[in-house]
């Protein structure tokens, strides 16, 4: 009886301990912030500056080798922006742009990017995919608003009015953009070169990532500007299995395919990445906690005590929240035999792997590795870059974000947080560890699963608090 007395005891004070912790973290003003999207004229202009930009099809592929659509944009550019192009010292690398707008200073120069390439534009769209229409919400529409010219635009407008009002910066500003992002080509690469030949080192960039959104976790309530300082590794791997093959009439057992149907399933059903909150992911949720509902609030103002079962029970929450905590693995081409009457001698199916920081390439590939082994599948590396240095959310240049949103957006709350995608920024790891991944534009839930599928479109009233925002940074710099 003792015994269970002091169970008793012992449960009931972690139960209280566990509730007066929820209790007291109270709610921010991000739970009943609303961002107020610009209705003046200055809308309006940019809404329409940035229209003519997204009538320029500028898709990108791996086999492009005519580069005219990219050179037309830029001429487009020439007549948006002729301030810049006045001022500015510029560069071009096989249809990926560089500006230079030289400081007074002698301190380190800060880079600001967003590519203007895109992906295709396939399916029924409710406006045309290089329309750039604009309709009566004020919603401008195609391929790249979101992804990413409508960042471009913004951080090309802010430079134009700082020159039109002769503004001087303290530091050289650059500002570039690849043709080859959506494909991880040589754009950027081709630019760090060029940086790197100068002895450029930065204080800090910019490139696209988080945005600003509404609940972007589910059961998180506000509004949030999500800055990305983690940038998960890349990776493709083939799985090819093999036998003698045979005609379809007679099969034996474990052919290829059906090992490689056994092999995902298990992949699927006992994940073999090692999932951990890392520093990042626990400051996301410790700032978005005052906002969750009583439950999440529960669980994630208490991980003394529930750690453990969240690192379970996430990836099955959200997607996105559990890709922030581990190596992820999805499965997206295959191919067996030639005939539909015929055995495969080899079948393969890739896989295209995200390598978080605490598990990075070598080791999720090995692990991956020696999990196909035991089916009898080989593993071939087709392509991989290891995860980017981690950005420091204390740092001066992050800080610097919070300060001018707080100015911009003064009810939004800034969280940084792991990327799951990937950006150019990638490439500039040797030229900064400041490598921030934030375009300050607020779009809603369909604007944001419109990126790389249909209906992509922005609020022209998003436009001209970004532009602010990227003014501000500049003043700051």
């Amino acid at each position: 009886m003792k015994v269970l007395l002091i169970i008793l005891a012992v449960v009931v004070i972690v139960a209280a301990a566990v509730i007066i912790r929820t209790l007291s973290v109270k709610p921010t003003p991000a739970l009943s912030a609303k961002v107020e999207l610009d209705k003046t004229e200055r809308a309006d202009e940019y809404g329409g500056k940035l229209a003519k930009m997204v009538q320029r099809e500028t898709i990108s592929h791996r086999d492009q080798t005519d580069r005219t659509k990219f050179f037309d944009l830029h001429k487009d550019l020439e007549i948006l922006f002729p301030c810049i192009h006045e001022k500015c010292e510029k560069n071009t690398f096989n249809g990926s742009l560089l500006f230079k707008w030289q400081g007074k200073g002698n301190s380190k120069p800060v880079l600001f990017m967003s590519h203007h390439d895109v992906v295709e534009a396939t399916g029924e769209w409710e406006h045309g995919a290089f329309s750039g229409d604009i309709d009566e919400t004020g919603r401008i529409w195609g391929r790249g608003t979101v992804d990413t010219k409508a960042s471009l635009f913004c951080m090309l407008q802010a430079v134009e009015e700082l020159i039109k009002d002769g503004f001087e910066p303290e530091c050289d500003v650059y500002i570039a953009s690849s043709c080859t992002e959506e494909w991880s080509g040589e754009g950027a690469p081709a630019t760090v070169q060029y940086l790197k030949d100068n002895g450029v080192e930065l204080a800090y960039l910019m490139d696209e990532g988080g945005m600003i959104l509404e609940e972007p976790v589910g059961g998180v309530k506000g509004v949030y500007g999500m800055v990305g300082v983690v940038e998960k590794g890349y990776g493709d791997v083939k799985f090819i299995a093999r036998s003698n093959g045979g005609h379809a009439s007679a099969p034996t057992k474990n052919t290829p395919l059906v090992r490689l149907g056994k092999f995902m399933a298990d992949v699927e059903k006992n994940y073999p990445f090692r999932s951990e909150l890392s520093p990042t992911v626990r400051e996301m949720f410790r700032r978005m906690t005052p906002n969750m509902s009583f439950a999440m609030k529960m669980i994630f103002s208490n991980l003394w005590l529930f750690e453990k079962l969240l690192i379970k029970l996430l990836p099955s929450i959200s997607a996105a929240a559990g890709a922030m905590t581990r190596t992820t693995l999805a499965f997206t081409t295959a191919k067996g035999s030639g005939g539909y009457n015929v055995l495969p001698q080899e079948a393969y199916v890739t896989g295209n792997m995200r390598f978080i920081p605490h598990q990075d390439a070598d080791e999720s590939i090995r692990i991956i590795s020696d999990f196909a082994k035991k089916y009898d599948i080989e593993s071939e590396v087709i392509y991989y870059d290891s995860s980017c240095p981690v950005v420091d959310y204390n740092s001066k240049p992050f800080h610097m974000v919070e300060e001018v949103a707080a100015q911009i957006y003064p009810d939004v709350q800034i969280c940084p947080y792991t990327m799951t995608g990937g950006t150019d920024a990638k490439f500039y790891r040797d030229l900064t560890p400041n490598a921030l991944r934030f375009a300050p534009l607020y779009i809603d839930k369909q604007q944001y699963g419109s990126i790389h599928a249909l209906n992509e479109n922005i609020f022209k009233g998003a436009l001209p608090p970004a532009v602010d925002f990227y003014k501000e940074m500049i003043k700051k710099s």
